[in-house]
């Protein structure tokens, strides 16, 4: 089981912060490729750099992303190791649901138990 330390939760609540919004996912899947400047993040939703900058800090404060200056260009690259630690959080939750449904499946491929209808009172008849 995953030890949870404030820290720990502290960082993760980061992760998923930055994760919720639908740009930053897609940012971070460009970085997947290789390192982008702010200009190259930001080009497929026509949003300004400084808006673009916003999500990139927020990648960064969450340990997604990290941003290096040369000269006027701004670089970003992923740093996977948050994204790690979110994996390994969410593979605990994966395997207690893999388990319950997998309970479930086998007892819904058990046979049906043959129902006998309940026999009519016996009784005088008078």
């Amino acid at each position: 089981m995953v030890e949870h330390l404030p820290i720990a939760d502290n960082r993760l609540d980061h992760v998923f912060h930055a994760l919720a919004d639908p740009t930053r996912r897609a940012m971070l899947q460009s970085l997947a490729s290789g390192e982008r400047t702010v200009s190259e993040l930001a080009e497929p939703f026509a949003m300004s750099l400084a808006g673009a900058s916003k999500h990139i800090k927020a990648l960064e404060a969450a340990g997604l992303v990290a941003r290096d200056i040369r000269g006027r260009q701004h670089l970003c690259r992923l740093q996977s190791g948050r994204l790690a630690e979110a994996h390994e959080w969410l593979s605990f939750y994966e395997r207690f649901w893999t388990e319950r449904l997998d309970a479930l499946d086998a007892l819904l491929r058990q046979p049906e138990p043959d129902l006998v209808p309940p026999s009519e009172p016996k009784g005088d008849d008078a």
